[in-house]
């Protein structure tokens, strides 16, 4: 049979479409991209407006690329699988690139698409193959090309005027003027006092035998009929302690009953299954999971997971969607368990149909389970602890859309205290009456009785919910009950009259009972007012800035979560209270935006970027042609990067008189800007003048407190892959440490890395004394990091510059005599020995030198080198030395360069002198195994403990 050859992004991805495809079929994944614009160049051809992109291919990729062109000369068929959107049609595109050579080879490929890895829904998915989407690609092509043409054309102007290093993003730039604005927001905010008015009532039931009436808390409304307001203010309240210190004298020797009271039936209707940035805000607030945290885990359980007997199998729909449709299969699939599992009162009779926000492009399915009758439960065993929270999250609300509403007794009672005028309270409350759909999902915005604090004093315990709502009935049936006793009373007493009277009697008749009226009379506990100021809006945090992002039309499901990790990447914003908590923009991280709405208002503009998005839908949709977007953007941009190249306010130069004095000498002091920010430096400081005065403080003014318990416990909180969802993490590199995928080195390699802020840097590289003092200052001597590794150096640096060195004791470098030998560590970790006297004597070896003569050519020194074999010494002149030995050219001076002739090195006769002086050293104990989805957290000791089970039965 002909044999098949199918490409997708992922191994996991490639692993579960495999076992459904047989053996005619051969998986292999392109780990993302295999294409993209160049790193060292624009990419983008501007001089005829053509913005024709240049696509190379990505580099570590060369050898990938090489391997699928191999498998695709064998095969007969091409099928190409990407994920159903935008930037999986163009990984298909650039596959197609780079597998169709020629029109044979083009004619073999096709593309398949699927929301969902099953079994049946990739079968026939491989049945309706079909070409590639060039609406698509076109679309990816043009936010590619936007975001280039902003970040490498505005990003260098950055360089020159604030910090070498820095990027600008075309919607990332966006988020950030969000934040940056709700943080002015803030700092403007100015509190309005008000005071809301409470009272707590006693109420005991005609007949009852309680020891101690219920207590009921009333709000305080307004006066004779009219509410009472405060600018500003949501709630009813007065406006100054004067008012409510009136209100509340009047009320407490007023007389209290019960005007009106109102009880209805309302009904609260099942939420809509997750789109993207639902689920997103939805994990951030319940689960605790920032965007990244959630984006990797859903994508594992799109992928696959091995769930025993079944097999590896994908456990939720694609989860970059804003669409709320899902498929009748699914639809009734969740009626089914629901009518079996929890009966047929919580089954509507017809399913339950959702509409998508405006503008969705609705390509696939809301996010849901594959399969609605895999409850959580039955598959916990094979999930790790997040994947389990993630899969119940999303199983939950996906079941609870197709069920029915919740069913809530909600009670309203008037009150009124008469006094010299009459004060209006009212209490409400409400009980649920029926579950519905909350038997599966509890609604996140599930109302909560907040009833007023008790004052001090205030013994007996306030009404609750289920309370309140008995109270209502309760003063209702104590009118009722009494007026039935009398009427009944009444009626006996009528009854009994004419029976005495007899038939020819005169005959009573007997009356109609009608219900009786309000008012019922309370006793009041305690009225207080309590002072109160308005609050500024909230910081953004991770679940409402996407909420945000969305309600404004910036970005796109597949964008949020590169937006959020871009923006803490870069260090324009901070998040120092863990996924929950909000975000701080950082000092850059205004001077960034500032300067950039001020010099580029179009394009970084909220509605412009917005209206961008549109544009690409409409691309999309075959409705523009994407040359077109790119030139109405284009002019804009190319008008505004002229005038910013003249007009961008330098930061590097700003030198800003204070009001400040010096601590030294008592010159004023200047805000200047450095490689930290901002800072306070003396004026008398001459850089050309080292006696001059070199005091600087730290300007802490405006800049967040990150020293928070918040933001120590957000720092423990682990990382994870944003591709394979395992544990991050940490290395070290030349730069500095940084968080790497596990996989980093595994084949094929997953090379997921994040850079860790400068914070965290600082705390990972923080001195550590090490208890010895400094030969040459006395001060303390301290471990550190360097690009090089550890090393001890003096606490007094740069003012002392000792380094302690491991120098090989009794012995002078043999070369010039002078200085000591000292072990080395070189970029790649590996240690040589090398003269202290460097760089006058470039003296190093490989091998440890050691202070004894060569027996045999009278060398002075011997080597020592160690083997699996042991340990051995053997002499420097073992090898040949007869070669020219060319020295490094002399400095240039003003571009004039200066050759120097090549010495010949006399040749050394060789020395064959070796011995063996002791044993090898143990080996290194074997690395821990790198923490993965399957291993870590509880689902390692839940696999044991059902293997005991297992064997014990």
């Amino acid at each position: 049979m002909s044999k098949s050859l199918v490409i997708v992004e992922s191994p996991a991805k490639a692993k579960t479409i495999g076992k459904y495809l047989g053996r005619d079929f051969e998986v292999q994944a392109s780990i993302g991209h295999i294409m993209d614009l160049p790193k060292n160049d624009i990419g983008v051809e501007l001089e005829n407006r053509t913005f024709e992109p240049t696509l190379i291919v990505s580099p570590g990729k060369e050898k990938l690329v090489d391997q699928l062109k191999r498998a695709a000369l064998k095969a007969d068929h091409i099928f190409l699988a990407p994920d159903p959107d935008r930037e999986g049609e163009a990984i298909a595109y650039h596959l197609a690139l780079q597998l169709g050579t020629n029109a044979a080879q083009r004619k073999k490929i096709r593309r398949v698409t699927f929301n969902e890895i099953t079994k049946k829904a990739v079968q026939d998915a491989f049945q309706h193959a079909r070409a590639i989407d060039q609406d698509l690609v076109d679309a990816q092509q043009t936010r590619r090309v936007l975001d280039r043409l902003v970040g490498y054309q505005v990003s260098p102007l950055l360089w020159d005027k604030v910090r070498r290093g820095l990027s600008a993003g075309r919607v990332q730039t966006v988020a950030l003027r969000l934040i940056v604005e709700r943080e002015r927001e803030i700092g403007a905010f100015k509190p309005v006092e008000y005071w809301p008015i409470d009272a707590i009532l006693q109420y005991q039931a005609p007949g009852s035998s309680a020891p101690e009436p219920t207590l009921l808390t009333a709000r305080f409304l307004g006066i004779d009929g009219e509410r009472a307001v405060v600018e500003t203010v949501s709630q009813p309240a007065v406006p100054n302690e004067e008012a409510a210190l009136k209100i509340v004298e009047a009320a407490t020797r007023a007389i209290w009953t019960v005007r009106a009271f109102e009880k209805k039936e309302r009904r609260k209707s099942p939420p809509a299954p997750f789109t993207t940035s639902m689920l997103q805000q939805q994990a951030s607030s319940r689960l605790g999971f920032n965007v990244r945290r959630t984006m990797g885990v859903a994508q594992r359980l799109y992928e696959g997971i091995d769930v025993g007997s079944e097999g590896t199998v994908g456990l939720i729909t694609y989860m970059r969607t804003d669409s709320t449709r899902c498929s009748p299969e699914s639809i009734n699939s969740a009626r089914g368990w629901i009518e079996t599992k929890l009966g047929s009162k919580y089954l509507p009779t017809a399913p339950n149909v959702y509409k998508s926000k405006k503008d969705a492009q609705d390509a696939h399915e809301a996010i849901r389970p594959t399969d609605a009758s895999r409850t959580p439960e039955s598959i916990a065993r094979y999930l790790s602890q997040e994947q389990l929270k993630l899969y119940r999250l999303v199983w939950q609300r996906f079941v609870a859309s197709q069920m029915t509403p919740a069913i809530y007794d909600m009670t309203t009672i008037e009150i009124d205290a008469a006094s010299d005028r009459t004060y209006n309270f009212r209490t409400t409350g409400s009980v649920l009456k029926f579950d519905g759909f909350l038997r599966v999902y509890e609604a996140e915005d599930e109302e909560e009785d907040r009833l007023p604090e008790v004052p001090k004093g205030a013994r007996l315990p306030l009404a609750s919910a289920a309370q309140l709502n008995k109270l209502a009935v309760d003063a209702r049936n104590a009118k009722l009950a009494q007026a039935r006793r009398k009427y009944d009373l009444e009626v006996a007493r009528i009854e009994a009259r004419n029976e005495k009277a007899g038939p020819r009697g005169e005959i009573e008749p007997i009356p109609e009972f009608v219900e009786p009226d309000i008012p019922l009379e309370l006793r009041p506990s305690a009225v207080h007012a309590k002072q109160s100021f308005t609050q500024p809006p909230p910081r953004y945090n991770e679940a409402s800035l996407v909420k945000v992002l969305e309600e404004r039309g910036v970005g796109r499901p597949s964008t949020y979560a590169s937006i959020i990790n871009t923006i803490q990447d870069r260090e324009y914003v901070v998040k120092p209270g863990g996924p929950r908590g909000p975000f701080y923009p950082t000092e850059i991280g205004v001077v960034v935006c500032d300067l950039l709405v001020k010099n580029f208002p179009y394009i970084f503009d909220t509605a412009y970027t917005a209206k961008l998005e549109l544009e690409l839908d409409d691309i999309e949709e075959g409705k523009e042609k994407w040359t077109d977007l790119l030139k109405g953007f284009y002019g804009h941009f190319e008008e505004e990067l002229k005038v910013a190249e003249h007009e961008m306010e330098s930061i590097k130069a700003m030198e800003i008189r204070t009001g400040e004095k010096c601590e030294l000498c008592g010159s004023p002091l200047l805000l200047k800007w450095g490689k930290f920010g901002t800072f306070f430096s003396c004026s008398a400081y001459n850089k050309k003048d080292k006696s001059s005065c070199t005091f600087t403080k730290e300007n802490t003014e405006g800049k967040p407190d990150l020293n928070t318990p918040e933001g120590l416990e957000a720092e423990q909180n682990e990382e994870y892959c944003d591709n394979c969802g395992r544990v991050m993490v940490l290395k070290r590199g030349l730069f500095g440490p940084f968080m790497s995928c596990p996989g980093f080195n595994e084949d094929p390699p997953c090379k997921t890395i994040r850079k860790l802020s400068q914070k965290q840097q600082q705390k990972l590289n923080a001195p550590v004394p090490t208890g010895e003092d400094c030969p040459l200052c006395g001060k303390d001597l301290v471990l550190r990091q360097g690009s090089y590794g550890e090393f001890v150096s003096c606490s007094g640096y740069p003012k002392c510059k000792y380094v302690k060195q491991n120098l090989i004791e009794g012995m002078k470098c043999p070369k010039c005599e002078i200085g000591d030998l000292a072990e080395r560590k070189a970029r790649r970790g590996n240690i040589f020995w090398g003269c202290t006297n460097y760089p006058k004597c470039d003296f190093t070896s490989n091998y440890k030198p050691v202070a004894r003569k060569c027996p045999k050519c009278k060398s002075p020194y011997l080597l020592e080198k160690t083997l699996k074999s042991g340990v051995y010494l053997f002499c420097p002149n073992s090898k040949p030395a007869a070669e020219e030995v060319a020295p490094k050219k002399a400095a240039a001076k003003k571009g004039a360069a200066k050759k120097v002739a090549a010495k010949k090195v006399a040749p050394v006769a060789i020395c064959e002198y070796e011995k063996r002086i002791g044993d090898a050293p143990p080996p290194r104990p074997e690395p821990a195994a790198v923490p993965t989805a399957n291993t870590h957290g509880p689902i390692l000791e839940k696999r044991k403990a059902d293997a005991e089970l297992a064997t014990v039965s």
